[in-house]
């Protein structure tokens, strides 16, 4: 899909895009606008439940990691609400159980952020029988690795020693990644 080209939206272009980083939330909404969806935001797991129970969306791009609980709570309730819904689930950390977990519940599919409006707006879209165009910046291998101690960290409480058992590393290595900045 060429960037100024539309693919039909269907009857009912509803958007609602559940996120509680504000300036992305806005920067998202505004941008699905320019590609003919009419976007409803919400920043919480309640607000984006309230809104896919009072009005579904036939779209929802829903951030798994928000402040007040987890995405999957709204796309559960959307899915109750509007079964043919096309969900994407937003995931800050690639990862694949989450993302699992997210397709078992009813998403359409998942990207992994940074996402821009042109990802989103293709996974919304795709027909499902086709795999989407590789991403035009994906991760880093070493970013990837990153965010899957990361990930194996804050399931294990942050503690260390744990962390560092079950990745099967020493502890001083692990703390010693754990210490530096995240890779780009």
């Amino acid at each position: 899909m060429a960037d100024g080209e539309m693919k039909d939206l269907g009857p009912d272009p509803s958007l609602l895009i559940v996120d509680d980083d504000e300036p992305f939330l806005r920067r998202l909404a505004r941008a699905m606008e320019k590609r003919g969806f009419q976007t409803e935001t919400a920043d919480s797991v309640a607000a984006g439940k309230a809104i896919a129970t009072a009005r579904p969306p036939a779209y929802a791009v829903v951030d798994l990691r928000l402040e007040d609980g987890n995405g999957l709570d709204v796309v559960e309730v959307l899915r109750e609400k509007r079964p043919e819904a096309k969900i994407v689930v937003l995931t800050g950390y690639g990862a694949i159980a989450t993302a699992v977990a997210a397709v078992k519940i009813g998403a359409t599919d998942y990207l992994s952020k940074p996402a821009d409006a042109n990802d989103v707006t293709a996974a919304l879209l795709a027909d499902g029988e086709s795999l989407p165009p590789p991403p035009e910046n994906p991760m880093s291998a070493d970013r990837v690795r990153w965010e899957h101690i990361q990930r194996v960290y804050e399931q294990c409480d942050r503690n260390v020693s744990e962390t560092a058992r079950r990745l099967n590393m020493h502890r001083r290595t692990l703390q010693r990644i754990l210490a530096k900045r995240s890779p780009r």
